[in-house]
């Protein structure tokens, strides 16, 4: 119901559109999955969703959803990511977000991208 209630996207003409947008979060979830497994990351696939996820939800909304719809071995990726895109919040009220590290290979991975 929040996800629904935040979603802001003037060129939506139907509901299959916000489940289009929904299920990017599968997707980052997979991508961050397979970071975790096999070490592959795949950078930009993850960033290209964000944006997208950020354009229609805005930024403090984006992030909460993401970090309720996320398991929480993920959450120091996510917060990498999201910190890069100067996307996180200060605050997230159902997450301690200065408990959660940031991911080192992540965040380098992302300073050496132009």
């Amino acid at each position: 119901m929040y996800s629904m209630k935040m979603y802001n996207n003037p060129q939506c003409e139907n509901l299959e559109e916000f489940y289009e947008d929904m299920n990017r979060i599968k997707y980052i979830k997979r991508l961050l999955g397979k970071y975790e497994k096999s070490g592959d990351l795949r950078t930009r696939l993850i960033l290209n969703h964000l944006i997208i996820l950020n354009n229609v939800f805005g930024s403090e909304p984006c992030s909460r959803i993401l970090f309720y719809k996320i398991e929480e071995n993920f959450h120091s990726y996510l917060k990498s990511f999201l910190y890069y895109l100067k996307y996180l919040p200060l605050n997230i009220p159902e997450v301690e977000l200065e408990k959660i590290p940031f991911d080192n290979k992540i965040q380098t991975t992302l300073g050496n991208l132009k």
